[in-house]
């Protein structure tokens, strides 16, 4: 049933459209929130496609603005939509979506990355990790300032089996800058190659669904958008915990055109960071003279379980920081300075 018709069903009037909702509440996308609104509903629909079949799906859209993909998802005849947004200038516009659909929708004012959201679903939804995916899906227009980190935080509830993904294998289907986009999907030797790639593909299959233009978006961004789809694997490609692969992958592409041994090696503390990074090396059996880019998962998972190994040998090392050695030596160079300064005064 399209939204006309379930709104003439129920005898309201018929709803306005995403622009006079926009001008009926005086409505501006927040620069500093990076917001951009979706006025095309075709696209909307398109994008909702890629999350495949909603029929009696629940589904929980993050950060639905004026309402836009509300609209297609609710056309596509889910059984409940949850909506989580921050910024309260929107909440009257979807209080119109949720009469128009009675019993189907629920608002929720806050934000994301604090809900809870393995309290989001009924229990009855829940399925095993090794199950098809329950019917439960995530969909969003994601403010740029908030998709790295969100994309992230999502990654280590896949690996925890908590979050949205107390559920099971919980399927994800958003948008992000067209470049962020592009690094969530890099292959081995992609100049896009980053730790995102490594960090999305060790536990999800991801697919770049397609591209829309800055053009469809008010305001115009200057880059335009990727709609990514993610799907939790039953086993991810490294087995260990999500802080240890994250810190061995952020390390290893800190110096991302030197070769790969350069970002192993501030996984150590300075006095023995050569002999400790030849060990790792060894042990995981990778080329030193590999740039980051070049390695395969693979060659990940052997960095990762060598690192385990020697963490577990030296209860103190996993948590040495690099930043914060070198912070110390800064501020050491510093105070040394200062005390030069003032020996030279009393001269």
């Amino acid at each position: 049933m399209t939204a006309s018709g379930m709104v003439a069903a129920l005898h309201l009037p018929p709803l306005p459209t995403i622009g006079e909702i926009i001008k009926l509440f005086h409505l501006q996308a927040n620069k500093q929130l990076s917001q951009n609104f979706l006025l095309d509903l075709k696209l909307a629909d398109k994008i909702v496609r890629q999350a495949g079949n909603l029929k009696d799906a629940h589904v929980c859209e993050v950060g639905p603005g004026p309402g836009g993909i509300t609209r297609s998802i609710l056309n596509a005849n889910v059984a409940q939509l949850l909506l989580v947004e921050k910024d309260t200038r929107f909440i009257p516009g979807l209080q119109m979506l949720s009469e128009a659909a009675p019993g189907k929708v629920c608002i929720v004012h806050g934000d994301v990355l604090t809900y809870r959201m393995d309290r989001a679903f009924p229990e009855h939804l829940r399925k095993t990790w090794q199950d098809d995916p329950p019917n439960i899906h995530i969909i969003g227009n994601l403010p740029f300032s908030v998709s790295t980190p969100l994309i992230i935080k999502w990654l280590e509830n896949v690996s925890n089996r908590d979050g949205p993904f107390f559920y099971g294998r919980t399927q994800m289907t958003l948008t992000f800058q067209k470049e962020v986009g592009e690094r969530l999907i890099a292959s081995t030797g992609s100049k896009q190659r980053s730790r995102l790639s490594i960090m999305s593909q060790h536990l999800c299959t991801v697919q770049n669904c397609f591209v829309i233009p800055g053009q469809a978006f008010i305001p115009k961004p200057k880059v335009d958008v990727a709609v990514v789809r993610f799907t939790p694997l039953v086993e991810p490609k490294i087995l260990q915990p999500f802080k240890l692969v994250e810190k061995v992958v952020r390390s290893v592409f800190h110096f991302r055109r030197k070769f790969c041994w350069r970002g192993v090696g501030i996984l150590f503390p300075e006095a023995d960071r050569l002999k400790k990074t030849e060990q790792m090396m060894l042990t995981a059996d990778v080329d030193p003279t590999l740039r980051p880019t070049q390695l395969t998962m693979l060659h990940f998972k052997g960095l990762c379980d060598a690192y385990r190994k020697m963490c577990d040998e030296d209860s103190s090392l996993f948590a040495y920081n690099y930043r914060d050695e070198l912070k110390e030596k800064m501020r050491s160079k510093r105070d040394g300075h200062l005390k030069q300064l003032e020996e030279e005064d009393e001269l």
